[in-house]
């Protein structure tokens, strides 16, 4: 005897070898024995074998029309059997009525099952709505086929070339576009980005880098809402001091400025001055939201996003000839020993005097002319020689707290790109890379007076019972990151006992966060905590740290990656195929005149900081990648250990992952996070 039953939504049939009461052992065709409850036993029979009766029974399951089926049904509860008989014929065969068993289990949207072999038609309204959900499946798998079919064809559907960016980078998996994307790839056997670059999908390497950042952090676009710079309503005293600003000529957003008073007395009074929009724009504020929602201005060769609009950006920068309204703070120190004796926060009216600019001035204000080996033929030649004497003696004490010197062994480099002027870049700019050494002199005078103002600011609000948003690290160790909190701590890389980032509150969101904390603090001393818009453990806080830390993190790395596409367009537009480079680690190697890491073959088991020539063998500007291979190691010993601070082994970060299945590529990207001008 044989039978067919249910298994696991199976239906099999086998030679019955025992039967009990509430069981069966049933031998399949394949050998295999299974022990088969009885209720899930629909049919036995002794003839035909099992497996002409589930091939025939497949065959009649494919004749039913389920519509007349439907039709025959009775609205109660029924069997398969019962069906088979109304359909084919009174007598009907075991084959017929598998094949009705067949039919109605994989018809849900006609038949309900309702277990044992009996099922129940669904209602007349449902099986419609059914009928109409399998003819969308059947038209979108058939647009799916034909846009899989164009693609790897090479021609682009403009449905797909309209969503590269969220198919890439952010998928619908149960879209049409991603379905026929990941299908042509299959047929093709080439990668997602090679069969959208051929269809024509992706016409500049620049702009899908441009418009794949803009997709993931600015889906609503790069403009700002109609807004005015809010008026500061304070009656600020002026101050008695001509203050100048440090910057790079295409800074708009000049945040801070330096005075310096009493040359010659004995006792010095050193100012840093910092815009204050905080003085004006309020939390959740309209131009609050906007600089909340932006986080920081995002930099980039040849343009950037600000952080805020530009007329309120004029409304509160330190531009030369103008009195304005600054959060200062002024350290006085002996001229002799610079040592410092008082501090003092002050809410004003600032003179700027002078907006002097890196790029016009680093040739001109050296070393030797700070420290007075060479004439000093320029403005505020005595100023800045005492504050370049004290930035050294600052950086020196820091360096004593770090525990070992800071080293810049490489330098900055600046991107210009010829011909854009103001106008947004299309990439086909011609670029040209010029560097400056780090540490220079200009440089080190404003990134010490930042580093004291900000340290300095730090212990102020903890001083006033005031949350501020710091920045700590425990350690020099390798693997210690530098960590965003709401509670002072030291910062073991700048050497101070506590840091805060509140110098740059045009352009940094946690910068404005902190000056409202330090305005409350300059208004009402030690009583600002019942005052000041964030309380101690606000929640707004920590969200502020958590929004601002992503937020800057995605920009930093947009700026490494789109700064490598600017060093390889400099590479093909130089026309440079070999370069001499220093091996960091596992064939990595850092190009010694240009912002590049890449791999070598080759350098694999050369031994670190090994000077060597590479020869460029391909660069591709879409996933960002450097093909180069080794021709000569220049150094006949190994070098000397490489004392920058700023060393970094890791492989240069992906800039270019794709959220997808099929062939997903992870291309290099700079290693680097430069920051931005005049921000230390």
């Amino acid at each position: 005897m044989f039978a067919l039953f249910e298994d696991a939504g199976k239906f099999l049939a086998g030679r019955v070898m025992s039967e009990a009461e509430s069981s069966m052992q049933i031998e399949l065709d394949s050998g295999k024995r299974v022990k088969v409850k009885s209720a899930n036993v629909l049919l036995k029979f002794d003839k035909p074998s099992p497996a002409e009766l589930m091939a025939d029974g497949q065959r009649l399951a494919q004749e039913i029309d389920l519509d007349l089926a439907w039709e025959f049904a009775p609205d109660t509860e029924f069997g398969f059997a019962d069906l088979a008989r109304d359909y084919f014929d009174v007598k009907a065969t075991l084959s017929q009525q598998a094949g009705a068993l067949f039919r109605l289990f994989e018809a849900p949207h006609y038949f309900r099952r309702m277990g044992r072999g009996q099922f129940k038609k669904a209602p007349a309204d449902i099986v419609k709505a059914a009928l109409l959900g399998i003819e969308r499946k059947k038209q979108i798998a058939a647009q799916i086929e034909e846009w899989a079919t164009e693609l790897a064809a090479g021609r682009c559907p403009a449905p797909i070339a309209e969503q590269i960016y969220r198919i890439l980078f952010r998928p619908d998996k149960n879209g049409p576009e991603y379905k026929a994307l990941v299908e042509a790839a299959r047929r093709s056997q080439k990668t997602p980005l090679d069969l959208l670059k051929e269809a024509g999908a992706i016409t500049s390497p620049y702009q899908f880098h441009w418009k794949r950042f803009l997709f993931e952090h600015f889906p609503k676009g790069t403009g700002f809402p109609a807004l005015s710079a809010p008026a500061i309503k304070d009656e600020l005293p002026l101050a008695a001091v001509r203050a100048f600003s440090i910057d790079d000529s295409a800074t708009t957003e000049i945040d801070d400025a330096l005075s310096v008073q009493g040359l010659g007395t004995g006792t010095v009074v050193f100012g840093v001055h910092i815009a204050a929009p905080g003085l004006a724009i309020q939390p959740d504020s309209p131009v609050d939201k906007v600089a909340r929602d932006r986080f920081s201005t995002v930099y980039m060769p040849g343009w950037k996003l600000t952080m805020l609009p530009d007329e309120v950006v004029q409304a509160y920068t330190l531009i030369e000839g103008r009195d304005c309204p600054a959060v200062s703070i002024y350290l006085t120190m002996d001229e002799a020993t610079l040592e410092i004796t008082g501090r003092e926060t002050r809410l004003e009216r600032v003179p700027i005097a002078a907006n002097l600019r890196h790029d016009k001035l680093d040739k001109i204000i050296t070393d030797a002319t700070l420290t007075g080996a060479e004439p000093a033929d320029y403005d505020f030649a005595p100023e800045l020689a005492f504050a370049y004497r004290l930035a050294r003696d600052l950086k020196a004490k820091r360096e004593v707290v770090r525990g070992k010197p800071e080293t810049f062994n490489r330098p900055d480099y600046n991107f210009r790109l010829e011909g854009n002027g103001d106008q947004e870049p299309d990439g086909s700019e011609q670029v040209s890379i010029g560097v400056r050494q780090r540490g220079a002199a200009l440089d080190l005078i404003v990134a010490e007076a930042m580093i004291l103002a900000n340290s300095s600011w730090g212990a102020y609000l903890a001083e006033c019972g005031v949350p501020g948003i710091y920045r700590s690290q425990a350690s020099l160790a390798p693997g210690i990151k530098v960590r965003m909190g709401t509670k002072p701590a030291p910062h073991a890389g700048m050497g101070v006992s506590q840091y805060t980032w509140a110098t740059s509150p045009l352009r940094r969101y946690v910068d404005l966060v902190n000056q409202w904390q330090i305005i409350a603090c300059a208004r009402h001393g030690r009583t600002a905590a019942l005052v000041a818009p964030f309380k101690p453990k606000d929640a707004q806080l920590f969200s502020i740290i958590s929004g601002f830390d992503a937020a800057y993190s995605a920009y930093n790395g947009f700026q490494s990656g789109i700064e490598r596409y600017w060093t390889l367009r400099y590479l093909k537009q130089q026309g440079i195929t070999e370069l001499t480079a220093a091996v960091m680690k596992e064939g990595l190697v850092r190009a010694d005149d240009l912002p590049l890491v890449f791999r070598a073959l080759g350098c694999e088991q050369l031994p670190r900081h090994s000077h060597v020539k590479v020869r460029i063998t391909g660069l591709d500007e879409l996933t960002l990648d450097v093909h180069a291979s080794l021709v000569e190691r220049l150094d006949a010993n190994e070098a000397a250990e490489d004392s920058s601070d700023a060393e970094e082994d890791e492989e240069p970060s992906g800039v270019l992952t794709l959220a997808i299945d099929v062939n997903a590529e992870d291309a290099a990207g700079a290693p680097s996070e430069p920051a931005p001008p005049g921000a230390p």
